[in-house]
């Protein structure tokens, strides 16, 4: 009789990009090096069963993550109200009590799954997983800078990307260098298939080779001041390149496309693209709330104007890229960031620290070593599986 595979569950959660695209990154170097070995399993955890009330969790999750782009004041309360009441009850509140018919279908759902290592972007998964009957290996990967009080929920080992957000973590008594490790950042595998020249890019994507180019985008809802930056920007008589991306927000796209501009502006406006990255590669800057979008213009040696902190998380990870890797600047008021580009453009020796900053720090994305660190999870508890290694 043949053996049964160890089943690693990767579960995909709708609560922003930024949960999702790491999740892609390890999924696809994990395949790629250990899926022969394993039967991996990708799964839409809360909508592939259409279970209504696992649904409306998912949703539930969605509507906090544009609540908080639309509120500053409401994000800052969601995140401290977490850490008020500490990771407990923060868990079981936001997990158990206040949609309990999720959580047990949640927790019905992961046994169905038969996980023996779960791999986890977002807390929840995480949360259900270390508390099924025959509980799997348990890996929690922290997007963000910080792990707030839901990431701080118990697994077998927590990895996050952020040098601050580890050496904080590495105070608490929970963790140590075993449970806890510092791991390049989860980028998506993609941009390793875009090239770093901007003409090349510019090219592809149909943009003029020789204006300086500045792509916006807040998020995948596209809510934020980039509406407010783009009015002012196709009014200037200067040549430059100004191009939103608004996500799946139907109706600013709809708006951008009716605006008239000046004769020295290229105004091209997307909706929802696959090809961001493109036009991130093109940028000669890019401008945008906080959040992990900031790391892919790094990663092309894009220097990045924030625009927008949503939670006390998004401030933690707009203050890592301005002052841990130095290639971001912040400034909230619209026509401010207008004079920072006018500025930038008019001289361009102020831009050039924070692009070679940007460049300096292209080493620290991938995910390579996560990858590996699932594997070594998985042979020190089934050791035999190392010897296919050999």
């Amino acid at each position: 009789m043949e053996e049964r595979k160890l089943r690693v569950v990767f579960p995909f959660i709708e609560a922003g990009m930024g949960h999702i695209m790491p999740m892609k990154s390890v999924l696809e170097v994990f395949k790629r090096k250990y899926g022969d070995r394993v039967n991996v399993i990708e799964s839409k955890f809360y909508t592939e069963s259409n279970d209504p009330d696992l649904i409306a969790f998912e949703e539930f999750l969605t509507r906090e993550v544009r609540r908080y782009g639309k509120s500053r004041i409401y994000g800052y309360w969601a995140t401290l109200n977490c850490q008020f009441w500490g990771k407990n009850l923060s868990g079981y509140f936001t997990n158990n009590f206040w949609r309990h018919k999720a959580y047990l279908k949640g927790l019905k759902h992961m046994t169905e799954l038969e996980p023996d290592i779960v791999f986890s972007t977002h807390w929840a998964s995480n949360y259900l997983a270390w508390r099924i009957e025959k509980r799997p290996i348990c890996i929690n990967y922290c997007p963000d800078t910080f792990l707030n009080k839901l990431f701080e929920c118990d697994s077998d080992i927590t990895l996050i990307s952020m040098p601050y957000g580890y050496r904080r973590a590495m105070k608490k008594k929970m963790y140590n260098e075993n449970n806890l490790k510092l791991v390049p950042f989860l980028i998506r595998n993609e941009v390793y298939n875009i090239p770093l020249d901007k003409k090349t890019n510019r090219i592809n994507m149909g943009l003029p080779l020789d204006k300086f180019t500045v792509v916006l985008a807040e998020g995948g809802y596209g809510i934020g001041r980039m509406k407010a930056i783009c009015e002012e920007l196709i009014t200037l008589h200067i040549p430059m390149t100004v191009v939103p991306v608004c996500g799946k927000n139907q109706e600013l796209f709809n708006y951008f496309k009716s605006l008239e501009t000046t004769s020295e502006v290229t105004f091209m406006p997307f909706s929802f693209t696959t090809r961001i990255l493109e036009l991130e590669a093109a940028a000669d800057l890019f401008c945008g709330k906080s959040g992990n979008i900031i790391a892919e213009p790094t990663f092309f040696g894009v220097p990045s104007i924030i625009t927008n902190y949503a939670t006390l998380i998004e401030k933690y990870i707009g203050e890592h890229y301005i002052k841990e890797v130095k290639c971001a600047i912040k400034e909230f008021n619209a026509h401010k960031v207008v004079k920072k580009i006018i500025s930038f453009i008019n001289n361009p020796e102020l831009l050039e620290p924070l692009r070679q900053n940007a460049v300096n720090y292209h080493c620290h994305f991938g995910a390579e070593a996560t990858a590996d660190i699932i594997w070594q999870q998985i042979i020190k508890k089934y050791p035999h599986l190392a010897r296919k290694d050999i």
